[in-house]
């Protein structure tokens, strides 16, 4: 089918063939189809939607239209965990060295920060000498030795969803679900993964701010995955306000070695527990929620976590003495605190503006091209709920630079509303889809 021809056909509703779907990825990533064409097909599909099988078609085209990592000779399920985003998520830093501690394979192919959310990547990249750039046979050795590495997406894998994704973002239709739906399901089915569990974030930080909206997208992506033959499980967490105390790079690299060590936020912790306990239960590791639970916790009492983390750090060319020193991570010479301007309880947090003020300093990219600076961010020193007096400090802010000190403190200004009475918190996870 001429593309001209499925624009038509999907701009009046009806559905595409799945050869003529995969005739159609495939084109485009040779080149024989030009941006002006799939720009027009991506809105057709914003506003009509896919069916079930349109979308696993889609997903599929986009999966094999370049590297996929084949992983069954290596022993052990093979697990991985997809965030949708949000503000001070480091649960991947956590999660992945903890599931692989308790028996799993762990084969994690990340992303950068996306707009007002953070990207798992510029995480790790604060430690110095961490490389994310793994050749599909060193991705493979570090799993048989280490049962976890934390990787970017090379040239070679899925590169119709690395076009694509470009598109969309130019051409205001990267909210339509199925297409969130291809891009994430394709990339975590192509790096060999038996069991996915899916962290969908809902909240004022969230892409998918009302619950509704979440668990649209959760259904559409354990619908692809159950149709490609994998195990998935949604959890849908809450990002009304940043998970953990800390935003930036280094600090959430802190931050998650504090967890792993046993510490760190109870937020932080009940998150990571709850998605790694999922893992560990559709990969038959453990029998219950239960058991999963006392596996967990007896990888970070142990220590065992912990050295899984250090092992990865060092397999990837990284300082592993950050594990016991986390002074050996990058950190910005200035601070300003930004304190309660009146007595009262904390009951609303914009964590979007908190998640853009990172951006501002210099945590988070305005362009693709633009670098990170690993050592500024935020440190969000009140929760919701929380009681606070006139002048306690509410976020204490690392910069380096003035001008983007002043952009950021800007955001931050109207981020924090205090009133007289307690607000009622969302629980952490507000519910469980399979």
């Amino acid at each position: 089918m001429r593309a001209v021809d499925a624009i038509h056909a999907k701009r009046e509703g009806r559905a595409l063939a799945p050869d003529v779907i995969s005739d159609l990825v495939h084109r485009y990533v040779v080149g024989e189809i030009p941006d002006y064409q799939v720009a027009a097909l991506l809105m057709a599909i914003y506003f009509k939607g896919l069916d079930a099988t349109e979308l696993a078609a889609l997903t599929t085209a986009m999966m094999r239209s370049g590297e996929v990592y084949d992983l069954s000779d290596i022993p052990g399920v093979k697990a991985d965990k997809h965030s949708t985003g949000g503000v001070g998520d480091k649960v991947s830093l956590v999660l992945a060295p903890l599931a692989a501690a308790c028996g799993l394979v762990v084969p994690m192919v990340s992303g950068r920060g996306l707009g007002h959310t953070g990207g798992t990547l510029d995480k790790l990249e604060a430690i110095p000498g961490f490389r994310v750039g793994l050749a599909a046979d060193a991705f493979r050795r570090q799993l048989r030795a280490v049962g976890v590495a934390m990787i970017g997406q090379t040239e070679r894998f899925v590169p119709a969803d690395k076009k694509l994704y470009a598109l969309r973002d130019v051409t205001a239709t990267v909210e339509s679900i199925p297409l969130i739906t291809a891009s994430i399901m394709s990339k975590k089915l192509a790096e060999g993964c038996d069991v996915l569990v899916l962290d969908l974030k809902v909240g004022s930080g969230a892409f998918m701010t009302t619950l509704p909206r979440a668990r649209e997208l959760a259904r559409s992506m354990i619908g692809a995955g159950t149709a490609m033959g994998r195990k998935v499980r949604a959890l849908v967490t809450d990002m009304d306000q940043p998970l953990g105390r800390m935003v930036g790079n280094a600090n959430e690299v802190r931050e998650s070695i504090d967890c792993l060590a046993g510490r760190g936020p109870a937020d932080l912790r009940e998150v990571t527990l709850a998605l790694t306990g999922a893992m560990l239960v559709m990969g038959e590791v453990a029998a219950d929620d239960r058991a999963a639970r006392a596996m967990l916790e007896g990888a970070l009492a142990s220590g065992a976590a912990l050295e899984r983390f250090r092992r990865m750090v060092e397999a990837q060319g990284g300082d592993p003495r950050v594990v016991d020193d986390p002074g050996r991570l990058p950190s910005a010479p200035h601070e300003t605190v930004v304190t309660a301007p009146r007595a009262g309880v904390l009951a609303r947090v914009q964590c979007r503006e908190v998640g853009l003020a990172a951006v501002e300093l210099g945590a988070g990219r305005a362009t693709a091209d633009e670098a990170v600076d690993p050592g500024v961010g935020l440190e969000v020193c009140a929760r919701r709920g929380d009681r606070v007096v006139a002048g306690q400090p509410l976020v204490r802010v690392a910069w380096r630079d003035g001008t983007r000190r002043d952009r950021a403190l800007a955001r931050l200004a109207g981020a924090f509303e205090i009133a007289d009475a307690a607000p009622e918190l969302p629980p952490l996870v507000h519910e469980t889809l399979e």
